[in-house]
């Protein structure tokens, strides 16, 4: 048996086991996609952390996760006979045959990815049964910082971007200029607090940009800030306890002092 139908005996196994489940197991049973919805978001958040980490042994165990929660969505629409992961298969295969004409079909052959990518968008949209405009793929629930980063990179992929990368930062200046001067302004009132949120949206719209421009992951580089604050505070928390004083009654000064120590030790 090759490597393939060993695969394949193995995702048969796994359609065995939810099978019996689904029959079986009362609780899961009962569960509904809504039901399953909150989970499979925190399982794709628990596989991206693995993927941050670079942790093959969380990785596969998280990538299950997720497989399982997606055999899960294809069982309970079986049932109901609207589809199966048969379907689902079929369904992405199709996708993919038609958005890589230069593999697939006769389009030109394209040498980089970067060839690739600006027309990727463009070529999505002649989909059937695709979506109607190119920034619709991009859901609203999505946290914003990642909303605004796919939604850049898709306008990208339509040929809507900057000529040089340079040229951002001039963008970039003038969205901070007109927040600094919106912050200056503002007189407490609903009105000038709209319009501050607004200009600092602008601001991080175009911060999240440059990062995009230079090949940076924004998310992931203030996931990682995150964490480093995380790491410090808790030392910081944790050297105030043992000395048996209360973190609220340490000075500015000795909470800075404390705070390089934390930065040292990294």
């Amino acid at each position: 048996m090759n490597t393939r139908e060993q695969n394949l005996e193995k995702l048969s196994r796994l359609l065995d086991v939810m099978d019996r489940l689904r029959e079986e197991c009362p609780w899961n049973h009962e569960q509904t996609n809504e039901s399953i919805r909150p989970r499979t978001i925190e399982e794709v958040y628990e596989l991206s952390d693995a993927l941050i980490k670079d942790d093959d042994a969380e990785i596969k165990k998280e990538l299950g996760d997720v497989l399982f929660h997606i055999v899960f969505y294809a069982k309970i629409a079986s049932e109901k006979g609207k589809f199966d992961i048969g379907d689902i298969a079929d369904a992405i295969s199709d996708k993919m045959i038609f958005r890589h004409p230069h593999v697939f079909g006769d389009g030109p052959k394209a040498h980089t990815a970067e060839e690739i990518a600006s027309t990727w968008e463009l070529v999505k949209a002649k989909e059937k049964g695709g979506n109607k405009r190119i920034l619709s793929g991009v859901p609203e629930s999505m946290p914003s910082l990642l909303k605004a980063y796919f939604m850049q990179d898709k306008a990208r992929g339509a040929g809507f971007d900057w000529e040089k990368k340079e040229d951002v930062w001039e963008k970039v200046r003038e969205e901070l200029g007109e927040f600094q001067t919106e912050l200056n302004s503002m007189d407490g009132s609903e009105e000038s607090v709209q319009r501050a949120e607004g200009e600092l949206g602008d601001y991080l719209f175009s911060i999240i940009n440059a990062a995009r421009l230079y090949g940076l992951d924004p998310d992931r580089a203030l996931s990682s800030t995150c964490a480093k604050f995380r790491k410090r505070f808790t030392y910081l928390e944790e050297k105030t306890i043992r000395q048996g004083r209360n973190l609220k009654d340490l000075t500015l000064a000795e909470m800075d002092s404390l705070w390089d120590e934390a930065k040292a030790q990294e």
